[in-house]
């Protein structure tokens, strides 16, 4: 049986300027989607996980209140200084307590198969540093801009526009001591692990929405309720 993760690191720091006014007085995680906050959306997706870490930059206070009192639920302070995907998620690594874990977007919202589940089954450490996944770039509903990446026929990736990444992904940590800066993106990692072969992707089995933007709100809505579309 190949060995999987067990702790998760929620994505829940950032200023969410594309939302506009709807910023202005709450974080993007708790903006409604059919009636239910975009990070408890994520929150659904973690059914195969025993530790979840969030991190915490704009408006801390009302996420921890949000998520308060649920044991499995810890939380990594950025309030000083916002870190970005790569120097958040080094930051966690205390928390984690794992070199390899799952990370998780809350800016967006799924149906069909569970994402974090998907990647379970198919992760292999023995070749795999990462494994993201991913949507066609014509299937990626609410996303603006081109794809970032091509699959290739055994799996490996290629930077490209032929998919979009979703936000969700298993990746080893041990990469991030190499990088000297102490805010930068996953791509310093993922480029390392795409010049080394070992950067693995695969198609979400379902539908997926970017909530990135105010209008991406009613798409995801649609996609909820069984009218993606429209």
């Amino acid at each position: 049986m190949r060995p999987v993760p067990r702790s998760l690191m929620l994505f829940a720091a950032g200023l969410g300027t594309r939302m506009g006014a709807l910023t202005a007085d709450r974080p993007k995680p708790l903006i409604k989607v059919a009636g239910k906050a975009l990070i408890d959306h994520a929150l659904d997706q973690a059914t195969e996980v025993d530790r979840i870490v969030v991190n915490l930059h704009y408006r801390a206070d009302q996420i921890l209140a949000h998520l308060g009192g649920r044991p499995e639920i810890m939380f990594s302070d950025e309030l000083e200084t916002l870190l970005e995907t790569g120097g958040g998620l080094r930051h966690a690594l205390p928390l984690l307590k794992s070199d390899t874990v799952f990370t998780l977007n809350t800016d967006a919202v799924w149906t069909g198969a569970g994402a974090i589940a998907q990647l379970a089954d198919v992760w292999d450490p023995a070749k795999m540093d990462g494994l993201l996944l991913l949507v066609p770039k014509d299937r990626a509903i609410g996303h603006v801009g081109r794809g970032d990446f091509a699959l290739e026929r055994d799996g490996r990736l290629i930077r490209g526009s032929d998919t979009v990444y979703t936000g969700a992904q298993i990746i080893k940590t041990d990469g991030l001591a190499a990088i000297s800066d102490k805010v930068f993106s996953l791509n310093r990692l993922w480029d390392r692990m795409l010049g080394n072969g070992r950067l693995f992707g695969m198609l979400h089995r379902g539908d997926w929405c970017d909530v990135g933007r105010p209008e991406s709100i009613a798409l995801a809505t649609a996609m909820l309720e069984g009218g993606r579309n429209v």
